[in-house]
């Protein structure tokens, strides 16, 4: 996969008009490589760009695994709106999607509940629920 382009689709997205799209940004590929290399490959897809109810759904899609993980030490997540949010606030970039959503959740989540956990602030049986205040991650039982 490549970001070639990318600045094109978010120009031209607006427009609706995916073949112009497309003819831009493999006009775009073809400057940056050289035609051996691109008569090997057998299609080029050009994607629209993401939307925040596509991050968001993509965001549980990841927290899913974070979930099944805790629930084999007998521990739930539950995420609120606001953190919810603020994930795909944070974890989310016009020229590069999705990609920085998992840094954004390991940030903002993995790493601070892994510490809480290791403190030993959570048992076996507890529902933690992340939230935000004042722009911070916070845990609580419930």
């Amino acid at each position: 996969t490549s970001n070639l382009g990318s600045h094109l689709i978010q120009e031209m997205a607006p427009q609706n008009d995916y073949e112009a799209m497309k003819a831009a940004v493999m006009e775009s590929v073809g400057t940056h490589f050289r035609p051996e290399f691109i008569n090997r490959v057998d299609e080029s897809v050009v994607f629209h760009p993401l939307r925040e109810e596509q991050i968001r759904g993509i965001a549980v899609i990841q927290l899913k695994g974070l979930q099944e993980r805790l629930a084999e030490r007998e521990l739930q997540l539950q995420i609120s709106d606001a953190f919810m949010d603020k994930l795909v606030t944070t974890g989310f970039d016009p020229v590069y999607g999705a990609r920085p959503l998992k840094r954004a959740i390991q940030r903002e989540l993995e790493n601070p509940l892994a510490q809480q956990l290791l403190a030993g602030d959570f048992a076996p049986g507890d529902v933690i629920r992340a939230d935000v205040q004042d722009g911070k991650t916070v845990f609580s039982v419930g």
